[in-house]
């Protein structure tokens, strides 16, 4: 639950953040240039020279998150804001995209308020870092999902941030480890482990130790009565028992609640 809730957590910064950054460019510059997380196993490999930026929040988040460009791409960005802007394009393309990203960060605050409170953040250019380790996403323009964009890398500090434990957390002490609506949206790519349960049945310790290959448990359930649909041990749905291209599959025959009412508060 904690990966889960982790990984909910940042994708919902990265949208946030992603959204931001395209408001505030497509503002500048009067053409839009829509981000959005790419899921990918393996980074696109770059052969030029990044321009990196450290994010620093302060206040209901704390840590730090580092953005990265790499060149050719921060150049035409910096030449579209310099354009836009009747101005010549500075040296340092790094210094056009940090004044855009401390714009982004305005409107990130905001966006973050209903969860997190007061966030400050402090944006500044830094050059000739690695990130080995740290949890990375990747941003991409909506039109193109090819080797462009912008890679997200968050330390721990943050994600610990981001992510509060139950002790520090009063919605979780209270057991409301929910999704506020408005922040549903944010979420709907992310990935979760359902599991089905045919039955249950307890045993003792010594029963379990006598278990051999061949053994037989009996469960609690009848072969004709629904199986169970189970999200991080709750139950969704309940339905039958198919066989799909080989695999196990449930053919859903009843929906106790809405299941979006599991997320919400």
């Amino acid at each position: 639950m904690e990966n889960q809730g982790r990984k909910i957590a940042v994708h919902s910064f990265a949208t946030a953040l992603a959204g931001a950054i395209s408001e505030t460019f497509g503002r500048a510059t009067g053409s839009p240039w829509p981000l959005e997380i790419v899921d990918a196993e393996e980074l696109p490999l770059r052969n030029t020279q990044p321009v990196q930026f450290r994010l620093k929040a302060e206040g209901g988040l704390r840590g730090e998150c580092f953005v990265e460009l790499y060149e050719p791409q921060a150049s035409e960005l910096a030449a579209k804001l310099g354009a836009a802007n009747a101005a010549p394009v500075p040296e340092d393309a790094g210094k056009a995209l940090a004044f855009v990203l401390s714009s982004a960060t305005d409107a990130l605050k905001v966006s973050l308020a209903p969860r997190y409170g007061d966030v400050a953040f402090k944006v500044d250019s830094v050059s000739g870092l690695a990130f080995g380790g740290m949890l990375v996403v990747r941003l991409a323009p909506s039109q193109d999902q090819s080797g462009a964009g912008i890679l997200l890398y968050f330390e721990a500090e943050l994600l610990n941030s981001l992510t509060p434990s139950a002790a520090a957390d009063p919605q979780t002490q209270a057991g409301d480890r929910s999704i506020h609506p408005s922040n549903l949206k944010l979420v709907m790519d992310v990935e979760l482990n359902v599991a089905l349960r045919f039955g249950q049945r307890q045993l003792p310790l010594r029963e379990v130790l006598d278990l051999t290959s061949g053994s037989v448990i009996e469960l609690d359930r009848m072969v004709d009565e629904p199986v169970e649909l189970l999200l991080d041990g709750k139950l969704v749905a309940r339905g039958e028992a198919v066989i799909v291209d080989g695999n196990y599959g449930l053919r859903v025959t009843e929906i106790p609640q809405a299941v979006e009412t599991h997320f919400l508060r």
